[in-house]
């Protein structure tokens, strides 16, 4: 494995992959140390998810350097990336227990309650994007229910990799409790199909998505699934114009356009089109694009040279299809995988621009004639993970809420991850939800407990 920097495309280091002894050794200490981590009290678990916190808090900027060498996000959204990840340890260590606890139930039975029991090891296969963010949003839940975590992480980020296992081992996690597997996409279904694997997560495209759910599926595994989208920004005439332009601009090239739920496709009603278009070409022509470890920089470079070919590839589809292309459009020349914020204005149904997701700092700008129309275009895609819909009419507000297609909506605001609520998608966004009261529940054994002394009531059979 090469660990390579997008800004300058030199490698950094090169790593030897784990064989399938090193692979073994692996899985056996996850399943081993579930055995007893499973058994570990809520309040040793929350100790170490705040011992974890604190080293992020104080390698942060060590950390944010790693990412951004390995992956080319700005330094100073990586150092946040880190402090980020230090929130969801100390919001699950907070609350972890009390998502947890037994739910009593009442039943013709003396006693009965619900338990949330963990599965055992659970495979996380992770994307490059947010490499730490990514990570920890699955490890803080899945370590607080008594689960073990088995990283499988994309591998361009090695380096970052190694440095989450380092990290939670020197919080003081038990051998075998996090541990992360160097290997490449061809070695993913056997690990599946091992017995002591329990369950997985992936956040990553649609076609790894497919491809694991199928290899979970023959396993009769439990899977999380967060794969792409195509979100929509649809701005109302009732709104705060220049707010919605600001807040556009930074929705679309957060993480160098490289982010799931950033939006992708802005659509503004007609009597505001204009007005809206003008300034927000003009927000994106003055984005600074350069080296991300210089905090003045606005946009780095795409993660890899694929990625960028790829993303230019659809942009000029999407212009041969009839989009007009406002600003950007072609790759800067030079060292590093960089492409210039890039607008397209009227792309026709079907084209790359409206039917697919654009990775990079690509905006596709559509015009609606009312509310109708706009849901209709933000729902037009097979993609359904986030929404965020700008408008201060009560009607509109309630409508968005309910008829958008997407996991999450947001009302006059970008869409964000928060430890606080449930994160996922329908569609081909995927199924499953991470983060909030319902991410940790995903990965446990929700077990029912009836007792009756003496038998059934009545002395009734049921079935």
């Amino acid at each position: 494995m090469e660990s390579r920097n997008p800004t300058t495309g030199e490698t950094i280091r090169s790593y030897d992959e784990h064989d399938a002894a090193e692979v073994e050794r692996r899985l056996a200490r996850a399943f081993e140390a579930w055995t007893s981590w499973r058994r570990a009290s809520f309040d040793e678990r929350a100790t170490l998810l705040g011992r974890a916190a604190e080293l992020l808090d104080a390698e942060k900027n060590e950390l944010g350097r790693l990412m951004t060498l390995e992956m080319g996000k700005p330094l100073r959204a990586a150092i946040t990336e880190a402090e980020k990840c230090a929130w969801v340890c100390r919001y699950y260590a907070e609350n972890g227990a009390r998502f947890l606890a037994d739910d009593h139930v009442e039943t013709e039975a003396e006693l009965s309650w619900v338990r949330y029991e963990p599965l055992g090891p659970v495979l996380a296969i992770m994307p490059w994007n947010f490499p730490f963010w990514q990570v920890f949003r699955f490890a803080a839940p899945t370590l607080t229910a008594g689960n073990t975590g088995l990283l499988k992480h994309a591998s361009n980020v090695p380096g970052c990799a190694l440095a989450i296992e380092d990290l939670l081992r020197r919080a003081g996690f038990p051998n075998g409790v996090f541990q992360t597997l160097l290997v490449g996409s061809d070695a993913v279904d056997a690990i599946l199909q091992d017995e002591r694997v329990r369950a997985a997560t992936l956040t990553g495209s649609e076609g790894a998505g497919r491809a694991v759910g199928a290899s979970a599926g023959r396993a009769l595994k439990k899977t999380v699934l967060e794969l792409g989208g195509s979100d929509p920004f649809v701005v109302m005439p009732s709104a705060d114009v220049d707010a919605a332009i600001g807040t556009a601009v930074q929705a679309r090239i957060v993480n160098n356009g490289q982010s799931c739920i950033a939006a992708k496709r802005f659509i503004v009603h007609e009597s505001i089109f204009d007005r809206f278009l003008a300034g927000f070409v003009a927000r994106m022509c003055a984005l600074r694009i350069g080296d991300p470890l210089d905090e003045a920089t606005d946009i780095g470079p795409l993660a890899t040279e694929q990625i960028r070919d790829g993303l230019h590839a659809q942009v000029r589809a999407s212009v041969e299809a009839g989009a007009r292309l406002l600003t950007g459009g072609e790759p800067l020349d030079g060292p590093g995988w960089f492409y210039p914020p890039t607008v397209l204005a009227d792309a026709p149904a079907g084209s790359p621009a409206r039917a697919d997701e654009l990775f990079g700092p690509v905006a596709t700008v559509l015009r609606a004639r009312d509310v109708d129309e706009a849901i209709g275009l933000a729902n037009e895609t097979g993609f359904g993970l986030g929404a965020a819909a700008w408008t201060t009419d009560t009607d509109e507000r309630d409508r968005f809420a309910r008829e958008l297609d997407a996991g999450m909506v947001f009302i006059n605001a970008m869409v964000a991850s928060d430890p606080r609520l449930p994160f996922g998608g329908v569609k081909r966004s995927g199924y499953g939800r991470e983060l909030g009261r319902h991410g940790i529940r995903e990965f446990v054994n929700v077990k029912a407990v009836s007792i009756q002394t003496g038998g059934t009531p009545d002395g009734k059979e049921t079935e």
